[in-house]
């Protein structure tokens, strides 16, 4: 048995001139009287990520900007109703910290800054001129 499927995403505008603004067809000319975009993928064989690399070509294609989408994915993740253990994996996959683990890493930022500037002391606490570690 042989399995073929495809996704499409279809968007569709028109733009009908007005004629009350502007000051001349400068304006006008800027806009298409019609859009019509069709993405079409075979869907057999996607992974998650690549449905999600098709559904960001489709929304830059209706004139989303980037930002805006990294936003919206951004939002299916940490959000409310999304456990925190799950915040936490996608956070361990992509090195992220969240908010509430930002005091602990300071601490630990703070404590490796003391532990490099003792290894960088001297003979009787001088410190070293090239920033070399004694060992």
């Amino acid at each position: 048995m042989t399995y073929e499927a495809t996704v499409e995403f279809k968007f569709d505008a028109t733009w009908t001139r007005t004629y009350t603004g502007g000051f001349g067809s400068t304006i006008d000319d800027d806009m298409l009287p019609e859009e019509h975009y069709v993405i079409t993928a075979p869907a057999a064989d996607l992974n998650a990520r690549q449905y999600f690399k098709l559904f960001e070509k489709f929304l830059l294609c209706v004139g989303m900007c980037p930002k805006s989408i990294r936003s919206g994915a951004m939002s299916l993740v940490f959000n409310d109703w999304t456990g925190e253990d799950e915040q936490r994996k996608v956070c361990d996959e992509y090195e992220l910290t969240m908010d509430e683990d930002l005091d602990a890493k300071f601490k630990e930022w703070v404590k490796r800054d003391e532990d490099i500037a003792r290894l960088q002391k001297g003979a009787m606490g001088t410190v070293l001129e090239d920033g070399s570690v004694i060992d």
